[in-house]
């Protein structure tokens, strides 16, 4: 019984981990955004890769060894198809991981608000992804689609063996960087449902109604990712 208890309660602290994780990767990647810009300019690119580049570096190393820091469902698939997570904890790691994200975007909707005790969530810039200036559906269907193919393979490759690389956190943090500066301009880059979920849920407008491309494509793109590692195409 006590053996049982144990069990749980470790399974509970991963589930802690991604929700944790997550809300940190929201709070901070899009704080770059909604208020992260230099002598009153708004963020550039490169800032707001960095931003979500290196938090996801940091906190890979801080929960990696609870959760394997998965932080995004489109990651968690990847792991499933490739055959790395166990079935019964997929949906598990994406309610958390969506919970978190929801909530790391509520807090900085309440830091925007204590700034001047009003604010306009139809205006607010949260970070969400919707289609940049130019850009159609299939355009961001293909950026969106490639670029968490390209991530998750990246990810799958530097955690996959018998003993993952301990430079993994920063290959995968600066991958998220250039991905940014690559692709930012399209849609804002997401390669996350769940950090597209969260500003999304407090903005609304837009961003909601274009949420479900941002849910789908990377969880495709993640899955394949999984079908080619499994099947040794790569990695």
């Amino acid at each position: 019984m006590a053996k049982r208890s144990r069990s749980s309660s470790s399974m509970d602290r991963r589930y802690v981990a991604e929700f944790a994780g997550t809300l940190a990767l929201v709070l901070v990647g899009c704080g770059s955004v909604a208020i992260g810009g230099l002598a009153g300019a708004p963020a550039g690119v490169l800032q707001i890769g960095v931003a979500f580049g290196l938090t996801l570096t940091a906190v890979a190393y801080s929960i990696g060894q609870i959760s394997g820091a998965h932080l995004n469902p489109a990651v968690t698939v990847a792991m499933w198809a490739a055959g790395r997570a166990n079935s019964r904890d997929v949906l598990r790691y994406i309610i958390a991981q969506c919970l978190g994200a929801i909530v790391g975007a509520g807090v900085l909707v309440f830091i925007l608000w204590a700034k001047t005790q009003s604010v306009n969530l139809s205006t607010l810039n949260l970070g969400q992804n919707v289609y940049g200036a130019g850009y159609g559906i299939g355009a961001v269907m293909l950026t969106e689609f490639v670029a968490t193919l390209l991530f998750t393979l990246v990810i799958l490759g530097v955690t996959g063996g018998r003993v993952a690389s301990p430079a993994a956190g920063i290959v995968i943090g600066f991958t998220l960087i250039a991905l940014h500066l690559a692709f930012f301009n399209v849609d804002g880059l997401s390669v996350n449902p769940a950090r597209s979920l969260g500003p999304a849920v407090w903005v609304g407008g837009i961003a909601l109604v274009q949420l479900w491309l941002f849910i789908m494509v990377p969880i495709a793109g993640g899955a394949l990712a999984g079908w080619l590692y499994r099947g040794k195409m790569f990695g």
